[in-house]
């Protein structure tokens, strides 16, 4: 009979097991981050609210939605979805997303017609994208949100001939910003300027 296999904890791990601190801690966190994407989230329909006649009807069609898991890439997250249209021919979303031990971060998402009507303006913002640390998505995946060389690159590095070659490589378009988690204090006011540059990519 083949001896079985010992599983066995190491020191860290067994004082974490042991400890309920830390798991209480985590959960008070992500209930704080609802409750900030959850005031964002009302300011956000109050601005878009008032662009009505300037911004495709994609942008309020649907109210905002907040979700969270655990793994994206073996760690929690918590996203808020506002605009969100999520359809088989067209894409409109700002995607808000707080990553554990890494960044908040917001990414514009586009495909379809809708990303078509609105390339001359992301095309015109160039330079203020630029200046504002946006980054834009050179990967094949519109479903992943880090910013790893082969995900994101920053707007930065680009001549504008070589940004609008980018607009047009992809059958989406995601545009992002970003913020580390220890510059918690100053996330709210991160979301709300970055909120208001995407926003403005999308008026007629």
């Amino acid at each position: 009979m083949e001896q079985e296999t010992k599983i066995t904890l190491s020191d860290k791990e067994l004082e974490l097991v042991s400890n309920t601190n830390w798991i209480l801690t985590k959960h008070a966190i992500i209930d704080k981050v609802y409750a900030l994407f959850g005031k964002e989230a009302e300011w956000m329909q109050s601005r878009i609210n008032n662009e009505k006649d300037k911004i495709p009807e994609e942008a309020y069609a649907m109210s905002p939605k907040i979700s969270k898991g655990e793994n994206y890439k073996l760690l929690p997250y918590v996203i808020l979805d506002y605009p969100r249209c999520f359809e088989k021919e067209k894409t409109l979303a700002i995607r808000t997303m707080f990553w554990w031990g890494n960044f908040f971060s917001i990414h514009l998402q586009l495909s379809g017609e809708i990303k078509e009507k609105t390339l001359s303006t992301i095309q015109q913002s160039f330079s203020s994208l630029q200046q504002h640390d946006f980054w834009i998505c050179i990967a094949n995946d519109p479903w992943e949100h880090h910013f790893e060389e082969d995900n994101y690159r920053p707007i930065k590095e680009f001549t504008a001939e070589q940004f609008s070659v980018m607009l047009n490589s992809y059958s989406f378009l995601k545009i992002a910003a970003k913020i580390p988690v220890e510059q918690w204090n100053d996330t709210a006011a991160f979301i709300k300027q970055s909120f208001l540059q995407l926003i403005n990519l999308l008026k007629n």
